[in-house]
């Protein structure tokens, strides 16, 4: 495996802080209190040839080069990424789409897309020494958290909704975390971690606190290009509750250009789905605003759409505003509906998130906006079986 080209640490705002050295711990930029991202040696990184990928592991860590990881360090993996780019022939025949394929994150350990970014977030925890990490979840995340922490020897503090569905609860303490639940939504949990932790000196892996998260998602952009034969689709549908995923594949794009493994093309469209009772980045997008205001009274049978303000908003919404993507509210009656069309026409095991994402694709493909002979990539990004409750309820 080669080496590395990770070589600072910047704000993602306009505040433009930065550089900050990676082998110091950071989180939010000392400056603006707001997300930074990892940077690298895109120049020197055009020496790393595509071909080098044939010979390398199926899993995300193939890209290591451009991942937050110096020379001499080792990834914590449990096998997470490279998961199946899915032709989804039938259920395309039924929204009339040649080339609609589903990303189906289900299969990576733990059973979502969260392993991605909690496997670079524990790698690069282990790396400056950390001891105990902690986050605040809505379930998911505290799963992938702690199978790796466990993996790393790492104690984890896992802080959750009272609320959150029994399976990630055990789960969670499955992989021996300590598990706190609170009343309320991500966003109580997310107070009562930091200050619980803060006096501790626990390193945060909540989403967007420190790099990790946004470089494992965006690892799905990569597979994306490398599975489509180096091109790109032409809509991206994401379930989007933190963003974590959709502000990492813009990314990823943007450094696959840099490094000149994609020729430049027209990005994909980028495309936020979420829930009509929890919809913030929706309703931001639709008044033009650059940020958005806290959701009031959400909820949500997608545990993980259950975010009533994401910190990095102004990233998603610059990302869906630069693809001249779009945002677009689905109701939790038809995600559901869509988890059992995705089972049963194509025998893919679809969590609500993933269900919204159909449901999205069909709203589109109803106000004309996909065409029949657009190539669509919507992602499931986690399984049924911790949500099954919810196909009774």
């Amino acid at each position: 495996m080669g080496g590395s080209y990770f070589t600072h640490l910047e704000c993602s705002s306009a505040c433009g802080a930065g550089p900050f050295d990676p082998r110091d711990t950071h989180f939010l930029c000392p400056s603006c209190k707001l997300p930074m991202l990892a940077r690298y040696d895109l120049k020197a990184a055009r020496a790393w040839k595509k071909e080098s990928l044939a010979d390398r592991a199926p899993n995300m860590w193939r890209y290591r080069e451009l991942m937050p990881l110096l020379a001499g360090d080792e990834p914590v993996t449990l096998g997470e990424g490279f998961t199946p780019l899915i032709h989804a022939k039938r259920l395309g025949a039924t929204l009339g789409l040649e080339r609609l394929w589903i990303k189906d994150e289900s299969l990576n350990p733990t059973n979502s897309f969260k392993a991605r970014g909690l496997s670079a977030a524990i790698s690069r925890a282990k790396t400056l020494g950390a001891t105990t990490v902690y986050l605040n979840t809505a379930g998911n995340a505290g799963n992938a958290a702690a199978a790796y922490a466990a993996a790393a020897g790492m104690k984890c503090e896992v802080f959750i909704p009272k609320d959150a569905k029994q399976p990630f609860i055990d789960e969670c303490r499955l992989y021996g975390a300590n598990v706190t639940l609170v009343e309320g939504l991500i966003t109580d949990a997310g107070r009562v971690a930091a200050e619980t932790a803060k006096p501790r000196g626990w390193y945060d892996v909540s989403t967007f606190r420190e790099i990790g998260r946004c470089e494992g998602k965006k690892t799905m952009g990569y597979e994306l290009a490398e599975q489509l034969g180096w091109t790109l689709p032409d809509w991206i549908i994401y379930p989007t509750g933190g963003g974590t995923g959709l502000v990492g594949m813009w990314k990823a794009f943007e450094e696959l250009e840099a490094i000149g493994w994609l020729a430049p093309m027209a990005r994909p469209k980028m495309v936020s789905v979420q829930p009509e009772t929890c919809a913030p980045t929706v309703r931001a997008f639709e008044r033009g605003a650059a940020t958005a205001d806290t959701w009031e009274n959400a909820h949500t049978v997608a545990d993980g759409l259950r975010v009533p303000r994401a910190i990095a908003d102004f990233l998603i919404l610059r990302g869906i505003r630069e693809s001249h993507g779009t945002a677009v509210a689905v109701s939790d009656e038809q995600m559901v509906a869509d988890m059992i069309v995705m089972g049963s026409l194509e025998g893919v095991s679809a969590a609500p998130e993933g269900g919204a994402a159909l449901s999205a694709v069909r709203k589109l493909v109803a106000d004309a906006k996909i065409q029949k002979h657009e190539t669509v990539v919507l992602f499931n990004t986690g399984g049924a079986l911790k949500y099954l409750d919810v196909l009774h309820s």
